[in-house]
């Protein structure tokens, strides 16, 4: 540690102790509020904040974690078919880690296999590196086996939209329900009333709420309202299959809402394949507002999730190490409905 501070002195570096010094604090003090530990003073914190911005010191991240029990690492584990959801989740979480100066670790977990492959890989990745937390994607927010394995080793998590017992853990979410509710009142204010649905993956629990808010809203409005379902698993390809499904019926719906931006634009595919026009025959909403919302034409109605921002909030909660309980463990972020060229009034 003596070379490693000499080296620095060498190079004109500023070191921890050279904070601890400017700041008129102690060392331990320094670590504190470097490392965001819980219970600081603002005046501490300002001091020190002061000192290091004052001397441009910049901590290692090395060093840091041989100081202490902490890695400055965090996980994140994805299992989500979705590219775009995948970066903007990256973006979110990488953001958070800089701010920090955090490492971010990503890693992979199929949730389709049996229970002992996916111990087996989960001790696989405690094996290999040592984090601070995880972030869990969905459908590994509410895989019982993924939340059961990280509390039995005493692993902190937070969880973007989690559909079970979400105050179990830290968590961000948006109203999913709310927001498909908002997808049909849309189309059924515009004269619809022949409606079809492609839903997500039955092991992600957005998908779920969208479909039951999407479904009782329409019940609401018309309790005869009568909706054909298929299934299109977040995936383009899903979605052509089903949007040829839905409009080979002999009652095909006017109105088609894809429970994500990815299966909507299949389903824009399948309508051009059948010699349909959207929106003038078949009126397509989709969910997410992912770049592909903006690739196809005519540009495509959608909601936004903000993909990225609720990724940022989770680590941020898993970083802040604060405790938290109840409500406070969970986060609603605001939705918004995108409206574009793929939606208007029902075909006469």
């Amino acid at each position: 540690m003596t070379d490693s501070v000499n080296d620095d002195e060498a190079r004109g570096h500023a070191t921890m102790s050279d904070v601890a010094d400017a700041a008129g604090v102690s060392l331990k003090s320094v670590s504190r509020v470097i490392n965001n530990e819980p219970h600081v003073s603002a005046k501490l914190r300002t001091k020190v904040e002061a000192a290091i911005a004052t001397l441009n010191y910049v901590p290692d991240p090395a060093a840091r974690s041989l100081a202490g029990a902490r890695s400055f690492t965090i996980g994140l584990l994805f299992d989500n078919p979705s590219p775009n959801y995948t970066m903007k989740v990256l973006a979110g979480a990488y953001r958070a880690c800089v701010e920090r100066k955090y490492h971010l670790r990503i890693d992979s977990i199929d949730t389709r296999v049996d229970t002992a492959t996916l111990h087996a890989a989960l001790d696989a990745i405690f094996r290999d590196t040592r984090s601070d937390g995880f972030v869990l994607t969905p459908p590994l927010s509410d895989d019982p086996r993924v939340l059961e394995a990280l509390e039995r080793r005493g692993v902190r998590y937070s969880r973007l939209a989690p559909l079970l017992d979400p105050q179990r853990s830290m968590a961000v979410i948006i109203d999913d329900a709310a927001a498909a509710a908002r997808v049909a009142d849309l189309l059924y204010d515009h004269g619809h009333r022949r409606f079809g649905l492609v839903n997500g993956p039955d092991s992600h629990g957005a998908a779920l709420t969208r479909r039951q808010g999407f479904l009782d809203r329409l019940r609401q409005r018309d309790p005869a309202v009568v909706t054909a379902e298929t299934s299109g698993g977040f995936l383009f390809e899903g979605g052509i299959v089903a949007g040829r499904e839905l409009l080979d019926r002999p009652d095909r719906p006017t109105a088609i809402f894809a429970t994500n931006d990815d299966s909507a634009a299949g389903v824009m595919v399948a309508c051009t394949q059948l010699g349909l026009t959207v929106p003038r025959d078949v009126s397509v909403c989709g969910f997410d507002d992912s770049w592909i919302a903006k690739t196809v034409w005519p540009y495509l109605t959608t909601v936004f999730q903000p993909i990225e921002a609720m990724a940022y909030a989770a680590a941020q909660m898993l970083l802040d190490r604060e405790p938290t309980t109840g409500v406070d463990r969970v986060r609603c972020l605001d939705f918004e409905l995108i409206l574009r060229d793929s939606v208007e009034q029902a075909p006469v």
